[in-house]
């Protein structure tokens, strides 16, 4: 007996029929509580929550498509009908391994545009799960991969373009049969604008052949992406995967770099390069890299701006133009279908 009088009936024991009573999971232990506790409202809630539940535990099937620009390689995902890329950058980071995933130094995604005057929107993660602003060699892969899904694009004299809007602007590729050409826009010269805080040795804020970045002089290049340019007398003897992350994590540079070092040309307007790229490393090719060493070989003398530039990279090469009548750079080169599949997330 208790204090106060009265007697505690003792629990019934278990027995088939209100064993069958008693919630069995989870979900319908969650859901016997919202019938009987909540209001209509709540209850609604609750059953979207217990969908969301339900939902991160059934797995994703992705299609996609693997292309190739002189070797930089992406994952291309058709998303299409969506605002944001269906995928995590932890899942893309995932996608980009290559012992346990498909490979590649990021993934791209195919976005509906923003804006009605444009096609389409870019968005990438790199294979670190950092999300750059732009990549050359990516944009010319996915203008490839909009023709291969059989998407019409702006006729051109000899060729196809799309106005894709990127985290560093609108880009418009043009696709031929064996190449495409990229807008690339104006480069960023700016210090304040690439950004870093190495001094500027130019007018108007420029950083040309500027001391301060360990013992190499550096020239800084925006392509809505920041590049530091360095030009070496031997590239054999650069120790790309030591000195490129000192390289990319200096604190002069904020937003980290993409460092690119140059063999001092002995050839007019050909020059030769290495790249250790922000968020992805050693890459065999970066396209905006190769239009920042085109930039920097016309800033200190090494090149001239009458012709284009052949810039050779591990991967192959690209042919950039800075043009002097719009002030625009305007890169060529390949993009390749390589193979196409689904993956389980």
């Amino acid at each position: 007996d208790q204090a106060g009088g009265g007697s505690r009936k003792p629990k019934p024991l278990p027995t088939r029929q209100n064993r069958a009573k008693t919630p069995q999971c989870t979900a319908s232990r969650v859901m016997s509580i919202i019938r009987i506790r909540t209001t209509p409202r709540i209850m609604c809630k609750g059953i979207l929550l217990l969908l969301a539940f339900v939902k991160g535990m059934v797995p994703k099937s992705i299609s996609f498509s693997k292309y190739q620009g002189i070797g930089n390689d992406f994952i291309l995902i058709d998303d299409r009908g969506h605002k944001e890329p269906r995928i995590s950058a932890v899942e893309a980071k995932k996608l980009c391994d290559r012992n346990y995933g498909i490979g590649g130094d990021g993934v791209i995604f195919v976005l509906d545009a923003e804006q009605k005057e444009n096609d389409y929107k870019m968005r990438i993660y790199n294979s670190d799960s950092s999300e750059p602003e732009m990549c050359g060699n990516g944009i010319r892969c996915m203008a490839r991969f909009l023709k291969e899904l059989n998407i019409d694009g702006i006729p051109t004299t000899n060729g196809e373009a799309f106005k894709i809007e990127t985290g560093a602007g609108v880009m418009v590729p043009e696709v031929f049969d064996n190449e495409v050409t990229v807008d690339m826009g104006e480069p960023e010269l700016r210090r304040p604008k690439i950004p870093t805080t190495l001094a500027p040795t130019h007018p108007n804020d420029h950083v040309v052949d500027a001391a301060g970045l360990f013992d190499f002089k550096t020239t800084c290049v925006s392509m809505g992406n920041p590049h530091a340019v360095i030009f070496v007398p031997d590239l054999d003897e650069i120790d790309l995967p030591h000195i490129g992350p000192q390289c990319e994590h200096h604190p002069t540079f904020p937003q980290r770099v993409n460092t690119e070092f140059v063999q001092e040309p002995n050839t007019p307007n050909e020059l030769t390069m290495k790249v250790w790229e922000r968020g992805a490393g050693a890459t065999l090719a970066c396209g905006t890299g190769a239009c920042a060493v085109a930039v920097a070989g016309i800033l200190t003398g090494r090149t001239d701006r009458a012709n284009p530039c052949t810039v050779h990279l591990p991967g192959g090469d690209l042919r950039i133009e800075w043009r002097q009548d719009d002030n625009r750079l305007y890169m060529s080169g390949p993009a390749a279908f390589v193979f196409s599949g689904q993956v389980t997330l």
